[in-house]
């Protein structure tokens, strides 16, 4: 067998960062969800400035005299949109809010609104707060458990239920108008929360589904192009041996003709390198190496292959650019090889050194494919070639 020398790690050097290295890879269902979540919080936001702008606001105005503190009113309502457009801002740009102080300032503010009414315009729309605040508080809980809003919308009620019995507004029609605004200005903020996670989960779900859909079938094209390419590649390597022995059957060629055991050899090396190629091991560029060694000092020829690192995971396009053309040199090789392989984490090195001999170059000319570079050298002494590949 091939005897297989691997020194001391050396310390490892850090490989260069490309632009791209060090970025979160970008989940397609957690894009599609942020994307789906966007668009629901621009409905709350939007919902929430312009009930507070286009009803709340006029609302005022026009029973500023029947109000009981007509300024303190206002300045509940100033004091409401600015904290709307901060919470709107932030919200709409995904950054993080200070929730619970400002649900505390909002229901605050809604206390004094309602005592500042008066009893006159507890249940109108002067009274904002009934139907803006609870928008307030969607905005600023959003991305938060539905609890922590029922929570605030149920002290937002007892804050209510609290002014109409300190107006004295206890009649049964006074207590059903309360539940009545209770219920329609809290159902729909609610639906509205709970509908936008909904909306975003179903989609992160949905783009979840369609992204592995999407990765099988490319896995399945890969994987029949791959089949294809192979049993190209097999029915070559198959045909080149099927010659050679058809034309030693019908007595065409001789076994002991140098050019008729070059290609015999480089036929069987193929081969094994089909088969190599498919194994499930750790480093498969070495176990191809070392199926194309073995077989060329079973062959006879004396083969030292030496190691040194370990390759990173590289595709079999990669593999056999590698090994293809030092493959094909072991077939024509005399007298002894040796098979050196350096490899680092963006860097494999894969050289050859055979002696020279009489006869013709059948190396072919040096050259690259653009990942693999090739290069080979005779001097009349030795020949030298070699694969490199560069991350």
């Amino acid at each position: 067998m091939p005897t297989e020398t691997t020194p001391a790690p050396a310390t490892a050097v850090p490989a260069a960062r490309t632009p791209d290295e060090g970025r979160s890879p970008v989940d397609p269902a957690a894009a599609v969800a942020a994307a789906s979540d966007g668009g629901a919080r621009v409905v709350a936001v939007v919902i929430a400035l312009a009930w507070h702008t286009a009803i709340a606001l006029p609302a005022v105005l026009g029973a500023w005299a029947e109000l009981a503190a007509p300024a303190v009113v206002l300045a509940g309502w100033l004091l409401v949109a600015a904290v709307g457009a901060l919470a709107g801002l932030r919200l709409l740009r995904g950054t993080g809010l200070p929730a619970w102080p400002l649900v505390a300032l909002l229901l605050v503010v809604d206390a004094v609104v309602v005592a500042a009414a008066g009893e006159r315009q507890l249940f109108t729309a002067a009274n904002w707060v009934w139907g803006t605040l609870g928008w307030f508080l969607v905005m600023v809980l959003w991305g938060r458990r539905v609890y922590g809003l029922i929570a605030a919308l149920g002290v937002h009620a007892l804050i209510a239920l609290a002014g109409v019995l300190g107006h004295g507004a206890t009649a049964p029609a006074d207590l059903a108008r309360y539940a009545m605004s209770v219920h329609a200005t809290s159902t729909l903020q609610v639906a509205v929360f709970v509908g936008g996670t909904a909306i975003a989960r179903l989609a992160r779900q949905r783009a979840g589904a369609a992204a592995a859909a999407h990765a099988a079938e490319a896995e399945r094209d890969a994987a029949e192009r791959a089949r294809r390419e192979r049993r190209a590649r097999l029915t070559l390597a198959g045909g080149a041996a099927e010659e050679v022995l058809a034309e030693l059957a019908d007595g065409r060629a001789d076994p002991a003709d140098p050019d008729v055991q070059r290609r015999a050899v480089l036929a069987a090396a193929r081969l094994r390198r089909l088969i190599a190629e498919s194994d499930d091991v750790p480093d498969p560029l070495l176990h191809e190496l070392r199926a194309a060694a073995d077989l060329a000092e079973r062959n006879g020829l004396p083969i030292d292959l030496v190691t040194i690192g370990a390759p990173p995971p590289l595709p079999v396009q990669v593999r056999r650019r590698l090994a293809d053309p030092l493959t094909a040199l072991l077939a024509d090789a005399r007298g002894w090889a040796r098979l050196t392989v350096v490899a680092g984490p963006d860097e494999v090195v894969v050289s050859l050194v055979t002696p020279d001999r009489a006869g013709p170059d059948t190396a072919g000319p040096p050259g690259d494919d653009g990942r693999v570079e090739y290069l080979y050298e005779r001097d009349g002494e030795i020949r030298w070639a070699q694969t490199r590949w560069r991350g």
